[in-house]
């Protein structure tokens, strides 16, 4: 019998759902369902309430009506009797407050934003981060440099202390925060598991435990019981988490009692769709933000990481992270900004050479994630004049994030971290004038994951794994994992041009983003708070 897995990714704005082949990975159904709620950055659905700036929630109702509509649709024609198991991935760190049984606090205290999952992107809870790296750096922990000397206001940490200060009611109805990749692992299984990968990258678990209670205490009075709402075993990746529930077989269209793999992040989870499985291999996961994930044969402390994590993405090696939090985002912004589409906007810039428009930007529309670890950063373009178009702006916007990748490629290596080979993945390969872009840049051939579902892919791979398919992710990444090498290749003259302009971003960002450089953009985030409150 042909046997096949279904991977469900579950992203920023929606939900889409893969069935794979499990001899040779083939795709062989898709299907993708939208969030009813979207990203909740402005109000709040169940009252209307205003939200603070740098706000953004999800609402779990949205992600399992992804397992009600995406995979029966994805499954339409095919025998579902054939699939023997399912693995999903998430954004992250998405984390939330839950009853012992899994209920969101949200569904109980519909008035209370504290109470509603914390998207990737809530960025509302840096002078907390600020507070843990500070506090973490004063007291020596050791754990502080496995994340380049600072802990993201993205990440759990960060967002559980803000839901304390904020709201300690719900900060107490919770008998535990997760990371939404094991949340909706227990909705499909019925048990609670943890998974090895966001509690390394997101949650600060190192060698073997969480920063210590007197830490947590030290940062707040009531703190320390933060370990107990989110300790417990830890899960491989490629681990079988559980079987499928009758209920979870309901809504999905799947036979009860197939294989559900253990939850992991929708960037790690790529690394074996794009067949990346080896030290050196960075894989870049290029959307609405960019993660940038990749093997290491050694452990050591790179500056603005987002972690180092041993087994943090294939067993036997050490995973790194680093990201943009702003990327395809950007872009966005400006298109709806200058009310341009952005085809008409990629061919207007890619009409360009190299350094003709004059321009240099800073990619920090939404804070800096790597290397400067700092979300009160806002973005700078530099060199605009009266005859200054859209396109050049545009173009420029591009260059930046380019830019920034450069800065994390160099920071890994600079550190004793090769990088060996770039393969990109997600939904901005479609624009062939970027990814050449970022080959110039980099001075670097650019590979491409061979899938528009590398996500999906990737959580099929570890569903095989899952399911006794395959012996572990690496048998399974060569046998369904898909790339295509050096796709792009860098224009030696364009390169040239780009290394002067580089040089000139290297300076605005130690200028604008380092303690000792100009404060002004901190400042002028203050002032817009001030006059907000």
């Amino acid at each position: 019998m042909t046997r096949y897995v279904v991977g469900v990714d579950f992203g920023t704005l929606s939900g889409r759902a893969v069935v794979v082949r499990v001899a040779d990975g083939a795709e062989v159904g898709t299907a993708v369902h939208e969030y009813r709620h979207g990203a909740v950055e402005r109000t709040l659905p169940a009252t209307g309430e205003a939200l603070p700036p740098h706000w953004a929630l999800q609402m779990p109702s949205d992600w399992v009506d992804v397992l009600r509509h995406a995979v029966p649709k994805a499954l339409e024609g095919l025998d579902a009797t054939q699939v023997v198991g399912i693995a999903t991935d998430f954004t992250a760190c998405t984390f939330l407050p839950v009853l012992a049984d899994g209920t969101p606090l949200g569904d109980l205290l519909p008035d209370r934003p504290h109470a509603y999952p914390k998207l990737w992107k809530h960025h509302a809870a840096q002078r907390q981060a600020d507070r843990i790296n500070r506090l973490a750096e004063e007291r020596g922990e050791a754990w502080l440099a496995r994340y380049g000397g600072k802990l993201s206001a993205e990440w759990q940490l960060a967002k559980a202390l803000q839901v304390l200060e904020e709201d300690p009611e719900v900060y107490a109805r919770a008998d535990r925060f997760i990371e939404a990749a094991d949340w909706i692992v227990w909705q499909l299984t019925g048990v609670e598991t943890r998974n090895a990968c966001t509690a390394g990258y997101k949650g600060a678990y190192q060698d073997g435990g969480y920063p210590s209670r007197d830490y947590f205490e030290a940062l707040h009075p009531g703190f320390g019981t933060f370990v107990d709402k989110v300790d417990g075993p830890l899960s491989p990746l490629g681990g079988l988490a559980g079987r499928l529930t009758a209920e979870a077989a309901d809504w999905t269209g799947l036979p009860e009692g197939i294989a559900v793999a253990v939850g992991n992040v929708d960037a790690h989870v790529t690394a074996p769709a794009a067949q990346a499985v080896d030290a050196g291999q960075l894989v870049a996961i290029m959307g609405t933000s960019t993660c940038h994930v990749m093997n290491g044969a050694t452990l050591a402390d790179v500056p603005g990481m987002c972690g180092v994590v041993a087994d943090g993405i294939v067993p036997g090696l050490y995973g790194y992270e680093a990201g943009q939090s702003g990327v395809g985002d950007i872009f966005g912004w400006f298109a709806t900004f200058a009310s341009a589409e952005h085809d008409q906007l990629t061919a207007a810039a890619a009409a360009q050479r190299p350094g003709q428009h004059g321009l240099v930007a800073l990619d920090w529309h939404n804070g800096n994630r790597s290397v400067l670890v700092d979300h009160h950063l806002s973005g700078v373009i530099v060199g605009q004049t009266l005859a200054t178009r859209p396109e050049d702006q545009y173009r420029a916007l591009i260059e930046a994030t380019a830019y920034g990748t450069r800065t994390i490629v160099e920071t890994l290596e600079q550190a004793g971290v090769p990088v060996t080979e770039f393969i990109a993945a997600g939904g901005l390969l479609k624009n062939t004038f970027l990814m050449q872009v970022y080959s110039d840049v980099l001075r670097r051939p650019i590979s491409v994951i061979d899938s528009e579902q590398g996500p999906a892919l990737g959580s099929a791979i570890h569903a095989a794994v899952a399911a006794g398919e395959y012996s572990d992710v690496r048998a399974a990444a060569a046998a369904m994992g898909k790339v295509k090498r050096a796709v792009y290749t860098p224009d030696e003259a364009a390169a040239d041009v780009y290394d002067r302009l580089y040089a000139e971003y290297q300076q605005l960002h130690e200028y604008f983003g380092r303690p000792q450089g100009n404060q002004v953009l901190h400042r002028l985030r203050e002032l817009r708070e001030e006059v907000a409150r």
